[in-house]
């Protein structure tokens, strides 16, 4: 193990100053990025937009909204906002894992085949530092979907470069997985699971910060490092020592 990859674990403290915002031309919409503890109210909106989304599915009992409202274990959100104001979209991430036992895939496979592959791979990267996206919804109806969900796809990189972690992680149905497969999302070779019950057949997807441009599409690419400049430019992230810190891919 390098010196990096026990640094990386060690990320628990960061914090943002204040949320951090951008338009998407392309989604015609605003993304946010923020954390419960300092967006409580857009947190909430968030969560409900969720809950709305999952129930429509009849999928609610895998987003299980009571305990994840304090925000407890979501070290950040993201939320899409329309010009009217409503959040149209959103996605969470959880962690960094420090084990299996983090990650809420463990759940989904437990007593199925391909549960001893997730563990192995979970804590075969957990020292170069794992973010677990979850929660993710797009509001149906909306002509921008696809973009939306393009956008989304990019959140992950921007936390991997604000604590300087090397893997992203997310657990969905295949078809939801395939929208987020454009930005580099590799799914893993196990057994589908049927989560959160037999209509679905929920796969893993995996995001590696070093090579994911092997794998995505390359406007992905291109709006990925973007975004990266634009957090840069209105920076408002510390870490645990108060210290500005410049993200990078």
């Amino acid at each position: 193990m390098n010196a990096r990859a026990m640094q990386a674990t060690n990320c628990d403290d960061y914090r943002l100053a204040r949320r951090v915002s951008w338009w998407d031309p392309d989604a015609e919409c605003t993304l946010v990025m923020s954390q419960p503890s300092i967006d409580h109210e857009l947190w909430l909106e968030y969560l409900r937009g969720a809950e709305r989304s999952y129930r429509k599915h009849g999928v609610e009992r895998a987003l299980d909204v009571p305990a994840i409202r304090s925000g407890h274990d979501t070290i950040m959100f993201w939320a899409t906002i329309d010009t009217s104001g409503r959040v149209i979209g959103g996605v969470r991430a959880k962690g960094p894992l420090r084990s299996p036992e983090d990650s809420h895939a463990v759940l989904e496979w437990a007593a199925r085949p391909g549960l001893q592959a997730v563990r192995k791979m979970i804590s075969d990267r957990v020292p170069f530092g794992i973010l677990e996206m979850k929660s993710a919804f797009v509001t149906d109806g909306q002509q921008r979907n696809e973009a939306v969900t393009r956008a989304l796809a990019r959140s992950g990189f921007h936390a991997m470069a604000l604590m300087d972690l090397q893997f992203c992680m997310a657990t969905s149905a295949p078809h939801i997985l395939d929208r987020w497969r454009s930005s580099g999302g590799v799914v893993a070779s196990i057994p589908a699971t049927p989560y959160p019950d037999e209509r679905y057949r929920t796969k893993m997807m995996w995001w590696d910060r070093r090579t994911f441009a092997n794998h995505a599409e390359q406007e992905q690419v291109s709006k990925i490092l973007m975004e990266i400049t634009t957090l840069n430019q209105g920076w408002g992230a510390v870490d645990e020592v108060g210290a500005p810190r410049e993200l990078v891919l």
